[in-house]
Order: C-alpha cells, then sequence, then structure tokens
C-alpha cells in the first residue's frame, strides 16, 4: 500500500515538474497499434450482427474507446506496484476471454437452426472491451516513466483513434456479413481465437 502512495505521489509530482514528453507522432502510431485489436473484435461484430443500428455502431465504438483510454490511466496511476501482475496475467486473461467467444461463435455457426442470442449485447460488448485493452494497462506503466508526461491529452487521443477503427471495423464487418450469412459468423470466431493466441503469443 504504501509502495503504491509512494508511486502515485512520484507520478503526480513529475507530472507536473517533468519536461521529457513523447513525441505526438510516435503517440498516434502508439494508439493506431492498441485500436488494431479494437478494430479487429469489432469487424467480427459487424460480420456476426449485420443488422446492427447506428446506435449499436456508437455503443460499440464508445465501448471499446473508453476502455482503451481507462486502460492506459489505470496503469499510469498504478505504476510498477502492479507491472509484474499485469504483465503475468494480461495474456492469459485476453487469451480466455477471447477464445471462449470466438469458440461460442463457431459452434453456433455449425447449427441448423439459427442462435439465441441473434443480437448485440452490452454485456458482449463490455467482455470484448476489456479482453482487448488489457495489454493497454502495461502501455500506461510505461507512460509513467516520462517524466513531465501528460496523460489525459494521451488517453484522450487513444481512446478516439479507437472509437473511430472500431466503427470502421463494424460498417466493413456489416458490409460482408450480409453477403456471407452464415458464415460470416463463422468467419468472426476464428478471427477472435487467433487474435487471443496472437495476443498470448505476443
Amino acid at each position: 500500500m504504501f509502495c503504491c502512495a509512494t508511486e502515485l505521489h512520484i507520478v503526480i509530482r513529475s507530472h507536473w515538474n517533468g519536461v521529457q514528453h513523447m513525441q505526438i507522432t510516435e503517440l498516434i502510431l502508439l494508439a493506431a497499434g492498441l485500436a488494431m485489436d479494437a478494430c479487429a473484435v469489432s469487424l467480427t461484430n459487424g460480420l456476426r450482427f449485420p443488422q446492427m443500428h447506428a446506435g449499436w455502431l456508437c455503443a460499440d465504438g464508445l465501448c471499446f474507446g473508453l476502455m482503451q483510454g481507462m486502460m492506459p490511466l489505470i496503469g499510469f496511476l498504478l505504476g510498477s506496484c502492479f507491472f509484474v501482475w499485469i504483465t503475468a496475467f494480461d495474456r492469459w486473461l485476453a487469451l480466455i476471454l477471447l477464445g471462449l467467444i470466438g469458440l461460442k461463435m463457431v459452434i453456433e455457426s455449425r447449427r441448423a437452426e439459427p442462435p439465441v442470442e441473434s443480437r448485440m449485447t452490452l454485456r458482449l460488448l463490455l467482455i470484448q472491451g476489456i479482453a482487448t485493452s488489457i495489454d493497454a494497462l502495461a502501455v500506461g506503466v510505461s507512460f509513467a516513466a516520462f517524466r513531465g508526461f501528460r496523460i489525459l491529452p494521451a488517453v484522450s487521443m487513444i481512446a478516439a483513434i479507437t472509437a473511430a477503427a472500431s466503427m470502421a471495423g463494424v460498417l466493413l464487418g456489416k458490409r460482408f456479413g450480409a453477403v456471407l450469412d452464415r458464415k460470416a459468423e463463422l468467419l468472426g470466431g476464428m478471427i477472435l481465437i487467433l487474435l487471443g493466441i496472437r495476443i498470448f503469443l505476443s
């Protein structure tokens, strides 16, 4: 507890007194890299639910954007106190969550009748948002190493880029989902499983 309090004090003090900053181009590239997983999952949502209306399109972008923006902020505030724990379990959690969702989609795609869950739900979005943003915790911890790093503009940029990429993924998935029909769910499930494995092995 003392370690966390000390780390938080150091982070807050360095935020005001430090002078070192990450270049804006580096931050944009980092945000784009973090947004790719959310974009891929959103694409599977569009494939699976091609009838998603504008409300769910915005909800998808908002959920992934907020999650991807909140995680680095949490990691920044926690600092090195929880760095070992974060890096030890983030890949396993992403593999399990994305793997289970993907496996469920693959199984449902093989059934003769349509799946019971034929529409997007907030619970599904939240699970996906958590699974794709866990690794951003470690990114937030690395931000704390920069003296004077302004975390709020950084996480705002990450959230905005992720939200835009996620909504673009949904629109792309919707375009092909209507054409592929039931095969879209199989493809989406396989994408999630492969994404979980990639995160685990990275």
